[in-house]
């Protein structure tokens, strides 16, 4: 949480246009939000910055899949809320994600449920409202 008392949360996903549409519907909630086009940026912040949460797409164009950037933000806090966002979540993709605390948001999202599911986690995990 920042100093003012904002949530940071951290937003990977590598279509620009997403990204920007993630961003500007979390800042309008009040949240503080970094938004990273890569998998290898998100990684090298969060091994210098700390956040609230992560929401992350499934397959970037990159080497990693968002489970990566999910376990680099877990080894610096186990305890972080995460989702993975993915337009075609496999039985396989969902099992895991289960068996690793990660949530699963379908894109595209609708506005209310991205926002009820982030504030969700948030409160599950005694950092939200």
């Amino acid at each position: 949480m920042t100093p003012d008392g904002k949530y940071r949360i951290l937003v990977v996903d590598d279509e620009a246009s997403v990204l920007l549409t993630y961003r500007l519907i979390l800042e309008q909630q009040g949240y503080q939000v970094v938004a990273c086009g890569t998998s290898a940026e998100a990684i090298a912040l969060l091994q210098q910055q700390r956040f609230d949460t992560v929401l992350c797409d499934y397959s970037l164009k990159e080497q990693h899949t968002g489970f990566e950037v999910i376990a680099a933000a877990r080894r610096h806090d186990p305890a972080i809320p995460a989702a993975l966002l993915t337009g075609y979540a496999t039985k396989e993709t969902a099992d895991e994600a289960a068996s690793r605390n990660i949530g699963i948001m379908i894109k595209p999202t609708v506005t209310e449920e991205f926002l009820a599911t982030t504030s969700q986690m948030l409160r599950r995990d005694g950092r939200g409202k």
